[in-house]
């Protein structure tokens, strides 16, 4: 299955939900289709699978993160690990935009994302409530908009790389253009977060 999943995982997101062909996903995984019939039902089920390992694997990221007691430098290394899992699943953003073409159609009937989400959001949750009850972040921050705010800063960067590349003439893809966006994004946030000025 893993394979199977591999394979669809690179299809969707070369050609889209409507692109992707059932006969190609099997032919890169080495099986025959029935099988992907027989685990998933069909094309459907099969994207609904891959979206729900993409929500995995972001989950699975959130586990690695250290809750150290700064809450400035937790929320840092927060940033850094979302930051870090879409520069290595790049397809993860292609996919997701195809689903949102379907306004999430497919994902409104996962069972498991909804608990996915939580374990990671709920880790950003916790950051920020230390941060309130000690000071170091102004109090009445709401947790899905500090979220949604990272993921934007680093979702359109990711997702638009090479057309703001091409678009501002600069390699956005190096290795120092993309430390010094992680160094923005970082202070960017802290200074969403931090105390307003007497």
């Amino acid at each position: 299955m893993t394979l199977i999943l591999a394979a669809a995982r690179d299809a969707f997101a070369r050609h889209g939900l409507d692109g992707a062909r059932i006969d190609a996903i099997a032919a890169a995984a080495g099986v025959n289709k029935r099988m992907i019939y027989y685990y998933f039902t069909d094309k459907e089920g099969l994207f609904l699978a891959t979206l729900e390992g993409l929500y995995r694997e972001i989950s699975e990221a959130a586990a690695d993160i250290v809750l150290v007691q700064d809450p400035q430098k937790a929320l840092s290394e927060y940033v850094a690990t979302t930051f870090n899992y879409y520069l290595s699943h790049p397809q993860t953003v292609a996919i997701l935009n195809n689903e949102n073409l379907y306004e999430a159609r497919h994902l409104k009937h996962s069972k498991v994302v909804p608990e996915l989400k939580a374990r990671f959001v709920d880790k950003l949750d916790d950051v920020l409530q230390r941060g309130m009850a000690q000071g170091a972040f102004r109090p009445g921050l709401d947790t899905v908009t500090v979220y949604i705010t990272i993921l934007a800063l680093v979702y359109l960067y990711v997702g638009n790389n090479a057309t703001l590349s091409v678009y501002f003439g600069r390699d956005l893809a190096s290795k120092k253009a993309r430390n010094d966006w992680l160094e923005h994004i970082q202070s960017s946030v802290r200074a969403i977060v931090a105390p307003k000025p007497a």
